[in-house]
């Protein structure tokens, strides 16, 4: 039987244990092959430990140097063998957040070619031959440059992979997946955490944790709660990052969020989908 193959295209270090852990560790231990190619270094993320702001953004990249390291033990976690940078690491530099002076820099993936990133990963996907790709939606689940510019990236790739390739290749029949988060599953965490947030501050509402995604268009959910301590434990990999306590985490504004060992994603390009109950599939790969 032909192992299925899950290629992961994300902006940061980190973004791959927060919004799609889960299900990287439940595919990779039941022996797919998943793929993670990783945009930037994240050389500008906001550090929260005060025991490593020595690393803070623009001195000498060591932080992008360091982030390299927490991703390499975020993998272990997963159990993700297979990992790469775009064009290699510190080819693409992390933007910072939209409207921020480093989305001018020439050097940072925002101001990349799209074309060029889209070749750099197309040879990767001729490579890999996925039966899925993730990535984000348009938006980039919230806005940030490098998350838009990943999703634009990806779905060219796609596209370009599918231009020379053969009839019944995985590039052909295989499935493009955008990350969700589902306004229900939104709804429920902020009402969970109104009365326990603990160490971080409690959301007010969904848009303190991530926009919202209308329920019908999540097409797949993932039920990946075997693995939860898997995506636990990469998340705390990124520690200058991920500040986790128990079963919550927070980012740099302190709002807690919880870990979630469900998680969500819409088809928005490839072969047609088979419904499952509901309308929902359960399988990336069904």
């Amino acid at each position: 039987m032909t192992a299925r193959r899950l290629l992961l295209v994300h902006a940061h270090p980190d973004d791959e244990s927060i919004v799609t852990g889960a299900t990287m560790a439940k595919y990779a231990a039941e022996g797919a092959e998943v793929v993670l190619v990783t945009c930037t270094r994240g050389e500008e993320g906001e550090i929260i430990p005060a025991g490593l702001a020595h690393l803070g953004p623009d001195r000498d990249d060591t932080l992008g140097e360091h982030r390299i390291g927490e991703l390499d033990k975020a993998c272990v976690a997963l159990g993700v063998r297979d990992h790469r940078f775009l064009g290699g690491a510190g080819r693409y530099r992390d933007s910072g957040m939209m409207g921020a002076a480093t989305n001018e820099r020439p050097d940072c993936f925002w101001q990349a070619d799209v074309e060029e990133a889209a070749h750099l990963l197309t040879e990767i996907v001729r490579e890999v031959r996925p039966h899925v790709m993730i990535t984000y939606d348009d938006n980039g689940g919230y806005g940030h440059p490098d998350h838009i510019q990943a999703h634009r990236v990806a779905v060219r790739a796609f596209e370009k992979a599918a231009e020379r390739a053969l009839p019944g290749s995985p590039w052909r029949t295989g499935k493009l997946y955008a990350v969700v988060q589902p306004q229900s599953a939104l709804e429920e965490s902020v009402e969970r955490l109104r009365f326990g947030p603990g160490p971080f501050t409690a959301p007010r509402t969904t848009d303190d944790i991530a926009p919202a995604t209308a329920d019908h268009l999540a097409t797949v959910r993932v039920d990946a709660s075997a693995h939860w301590a898997a995506k636990a434990l990469a998340m705390r990999a990124h520690a200058t990052q991920i500040s986790v306590e128990g079963e919550l985490f927070a980012l740099s504004n302190g709002v807690a969020q919880e870990i979630r060992g469900v998680e969500y994603f819409m088809q928005i390009g490839g072969s047609a989908a088979r419904r499952g109950t509901g309308g929902v599939e359960s399988d990336l790969f069904v």
